[in-house]
């Protein structure tokens, strides 16, 4: 029997259990591809996949509606692989450990994909169905958005025809999202040199526990950042100790708070009791600090034991590492003066890897201002011109610009009013969705974005509301069956 049975909208969460046990990580997309395309040929529907990988699902109108507009519902196929380090799973190759936890959909030690997963099973339901009244549909769901929407940049915008959109990939049921950031990712490399060990004591500082989240969500929420955190620490220690970093590692996705870390140094027996002292006064300090956001964050302090590093970092290069991961930006940058609670622009510091090449930090960019967003990244560019490291700026999306004369905002408040006898907010989001690029390829539609609640994305403690899943179908159905009267 299938873990989530029963529960209702019935067929929406049988395609959701469905396509969780298919393997689909960011740039890992082949095998959900293929499945969605046969999923529409198979029903006889006009399907298409591009070299990109994007779906493109067209299916006629219901009696009645021939006459309206095409609508576009639009999610991502993709999503972030992310676990706990004591976790044992091949995201490559294993379906998703689904549970149920009272009004919860989880998945054991790993992320759940609710994002952007429950858009696609809303989709495919649609598809499926024989008695769902609806104009004439085009269903798109694209690739690699978690990691730079590449899918969506490379989208041919003339295979749609749509003039309205629903783009069903937000967390807060009850909230109409009109807005949302720009962003780009950037890549910091620090060249390494390195040196024959000669102090004698090896040690690993971890970092565990904190609690992470979306990098656009949750950046406001001032939760620890386990790669800054690593910086501080080893900052404390260099002001008084004389050491040689040997590797340091941090998180696993640039669009995800980072939760944990870990460092290799070594230093000097005579410094032991020293070291000790000054990780036990800054472990004080930072769980003072976090006791709020995070109050689980675990510092530790272990021996290396069994066979010693050959080599280490020479001193210039373990000082020019700690400095400038002691400086590098981080967190929300500036709050909008537009809209209150807004986050206008952040930079979430969330992958930093030791390899052959050197030290490299990964980070994400955001802003609702295009300004903003190009300083910022000129304020980190400028960062490795001082510390002499390799600057490199990959993907980049623009704003979705809020636009004051939509018919689609409208009608949505007036059907979630009947709907739900309830009033929805209108917001913008700090997160970056894929409605920026769409209305630079489809520059005639009129968008929106919705979706049910869901919390801890992108973190292992993902988890997605049944209930509201089954409220934000209902308010889907009545938006399609209400189009005729409004648009």
């Amino acid at each position: 029997m299938k873990i989530l049975s029963g529960l209702k909208p019935e067929k929406v969460f049988l395609f959701f259990e469905e396509i969780s046990a298919i393997p689909r990580g960011s740039k890992k997309e082949e095998k959900i591809s293929e499945y969605l395309l046969n999923f529409g040929k198979s029903r006889g529907l006009d399907t298409i996949q591009d070299e990109a990988l994007n779906i493109i699902i067209k299916k006629d109108a219901t009696p009645g509606y021939e006459t309206i507009p095409a609508i576009i519902i639009q999610g991502h196929m993709d999503m972030v692989w992310e676990k706990n380090l004591d976790t044992e799973f091949d995201f490559e190759n294993e379906g998703l450990k689904l549970l149920i936890d009272g009004d919860f959909i989880k998945a054991k030690g790993t992320t759940l994909g609710a994002d952007n997963g429950i858009a696609v099973a809303f989709a495919l339901t649609i598809l499926d169905s024989n008695d769902i009244p609806h104009p004439k549909l085009e269903v798109l769901l694209t690739s690699d958005e978690e990691t730079g929407m590449s899918g969506a940049m490379a989208l041919d915008g003339s295979l749609l025809e749509g003039k309205y959109l629903f783009n069903i990939d937000t967390e807060e049921e009850g909230e109409i999202y009109v807005s949302c950031s720009g962003g780009n990712r950037t890549t910091f490399t620090i060249p390494v040199t390195y040196t024959d060990t000669i102090l004698d004591s090896f040690y690993n500082i971890s970092i565990r526990g904190l609690f992470g989240g979306h990098s656009g969500m949750e950046i406001q929420l001032q939760r620890g950042n386990s790669n800054k955190i690593m910086g501080r620490i080893l900052k404390a220690i260099s002001d008084k100790l004389t050491i040689n970093l040997i590797k340091i590692n941090g998180g696993s996705k640039t669009n995800a708070i980072p939760r944990e870390g870990d460092i290799l140094i070594s230093v000097a027996k005579k410094d032991i009791k020293t070291l000790h002292k000054i990780i036990d006064n800054v472990t004080k300090n930072i769980l003072e600090e976090l006791r709020v956001s995070d109050a689980g964050i675990k510092i530790t302090m272990t021996e290396l034991n069994g066979t010693k590093p050959s080599k280490v970092m020479d001193i210039d290069t373990t000082n020019r590492v700690i400095n400038t991961l002691f400086l590098y930006p981080n967190g929300v940058q500036r709050m909008s003066l537009d809209i209150e609670g807004l986050v206008e622009t952040s930079l979430n510091l969330g992958v930093i890897t030791t390899e052959d090449t050197g030290v490299i930090l990964q980070s994400a960019i955001r802003s609702s201002v295009d300004a903003a967003k190009a300083l910022l990244t000129k304020e980190v560019e400028t960062l490795a011109v001082i510390t002499g490291a390799k600057f490199e700026q990959g993907a980049s999306y623009p704003a979705w610009k809020f636009n004051p004369n939509s018919k689609l905002q409208n009608m949505a408040l007036e059907i979630h009013k009947k709907s739900t006898g309830k009033k929805a907010g209108i917001k913008a989001i700090h997160a970056g969705l894929e409605c920026g690029l769409l209305s630079e390829k489809l520059p005639n539609c009129d968008m929106i974005s919705f979706g049910p609640n869901m919390f801890d994305v992108h973190t292992p403690e993902e988890k997605l509301s049944i209930s509201s899943v089954e409220n934000v179908w209902n308010y889907l159905l009545d938006l399609l069956k209400s189009s005729k009267d409004y648009l």
